[in-house]
């Protein structure tokens, strides 16, 4: 993976008693043996916040939220348009506003002025939902090496075939990539495009061996 999603953690102090000791404390068990990206501490946008890679490389951003601003769940994925995906943010959240159902956009913040890789309309922070599910988004304000790479992917649990054709169709942009579900959108997004039976489903007889060989899911077929 690379830090081009992580999660994000809200500790909320209208949620927890001691919601900046349960963040450092998290922090402290997560960074060992991992790799600091931002400094835990206070920001314009927090009064603690850390960026962190764990030891497995799978990247966490903690933050103690405005216990008086909109509530959030507990854990967030974020996607960082960077590299390739650079000033991504605003069309991507669009275009996934566009091919998800029961898709809504929340908030929208973008950059006041170009600074490094970053314009104006570029994206300081961004986040929807997907059938209730939250994620956020945003574009990297520093160059970067990295983008997305297939060691994170998002998981769409979708209503029956046509729900599986309409989004996949929809999404897949690298055909090479396209395997028991997953494809790579037009950003390098990694998705998995999944019957939201497909526990019971691959209970039949045969049914793994089946699905092994599909690209896109066929439920009639496993």
């Amino acid at each position: 993976p690379t830090p081009a999603i992580s999660f994000f953690l809200n500790f909320d102090p209208s949620e927890r008693a001691d919601a900046r000791g349960d963040l450092t404390r998290c922090w402290e068990r997560l960074v060992d043996g991992g790799t600091v990206l931002m400094e835990l501490g206070g920001y314009p946008f927090s009064p603690h916040y850390g960026w962190l890679m764990d030891r497995y490389g799978v990247s966490w951003q903690l933050m103690l939220t405005n216990p008086e601003g909109e509530p959030r769940p507990f854990v967030i994925p974020d996607l960082m348009f960077c590299g390739p995906a650079q000033n991504m943010a605003r069309e991507a959240v669009d275009f996934y506003l566009s091919v998800f159902p029961d898709a809504e956009l929340g908030s929208r913040v973008h950059y006041d002025e170009a600074q490094g890789p970053v314009t104006a309309e570029s994206v300081i922070f961004s986040d929807f939902q997907i059938r209730g599910e939250w994620l956020s988004a945003m574009d990297s304000a520093v160059a970067q090496s990295f983008t997305f790479s297939p060691g994170i992917s998002l998981m769409f649990r979708a209503r029956g075939q046509a729900e599986i054709d309409r989004v996949w169709e929809a999404l897949s942009a690298v055909p090479e990539a396209e395997q028991c579900g997953w494809l790579v959108d037009r950003y390098g997004v990694s998705w998995q495009i999944v019957p939201d039976n497909l526990g019971e489903l691959l209970e039949r007889p045969g049914a793994y061996g089946r699905f092994m060989g599909m690209k896109k899911i066929v439920v009639d077929e496993l």
